[in-house]
């Protein structure tokens, strides 16, 4: 892709510190963007509305949200665990687009861009709050992207899985030869996806060429399907 793929934007990526945050603004940056990189917790109700206010205007907004997937049996599951993962990956999607959408309508035109998980895609065990959190996510990014078409305004996803990333796939996690027998099992590649390689395509998904795309949710997971 060209070097001036982004040239002008200017991009607000949220949690950029985390997860595929790095990666996306080294990329963005390289395609010529205007990288506004916040590594403030959105968690607060009004956090949202402070990042895209301080940002000012913005032509793409990268929704990037993590935290640590619980892992526990679904009958164990507590109502903190639900509440949190929930108050940290679904909750801010709202407040974020409330923030951000004014603007965008009025100048019809505007792109945003969904950070997610492929582990909505087919069941995992002891995986029910993380999973449902992020297939929650995916939900409201197919509804809103449908409804905000009309305004010029691309709402995509990617749904990620076996991607390089510090957050799910830290170097001593990918060193088990534990890990690297289910790469091998499960994805074809045989390897996780390179970080560089997912921020390329969420580059062209930020770009103009990649307007016809709506309510669109991408599955990248180096062959990974759903089942």
């Amino acid at each position: 892709m060209s070097n001036s793929l982004l040239e002008g934007k200017r991009i607000l990526v949220t949690q950029a510190d985390a997860f595929m945050g790095p990666v996306l603004c080294e990329v963005f940056a390289k395609h010529g963007a205007l990288v506004i990189a916040s590594a403030q917790s959105l968690v607060d109700p009004d956090a949202p509305a402070r990042v895209v206010a301080s940002a000012g205007e913005i032509d793409v907004l990268v929704i990037n949200l993590a935290v640590p997937a619980p892992i526990t049996v679904a009958a164990d599951v507590s109502d903190v665990e639900w509440r949190d993962t929930f108050a940290a990956l679904v909750d801010p999607l709202p407040r974020l687009l409330r923030a951000v959408l004014p603007q965008m309508i009025e100048r019809q035109a505007g792109k945003i861009l969904l950070m997610g998980s492929a582990s909505a895609l087919r069941g995992m065990k002891r995986a029910s709050t993380y999973s449902s959190a992020r297939g929650a996510q995916l939900a409201y990014v197919q509804s809103v992207g449908v409804e905000l078409a009309v305004h010029n305004i691309q709402v995509n996803a990617i749904a990620q899985n076996f991607v390089d990333n510090p957050t799910y796939f830290p170097a001593d996690v990918q060193a088990n030869p534990r890990f690297q027998e289910r790469l091998r099992r499960e994805v074809p590649l045989g390897r996780l996806v390179g970080a560089r390689e997912d921020a390329e395509f969420a580059a062209y998904l930020c770009s103009e060429p990649a307007s016809c795309f709506v309510g669109q949710i991408f599955p990248v997971c180096g062959g990974w399907v759903a089942r």
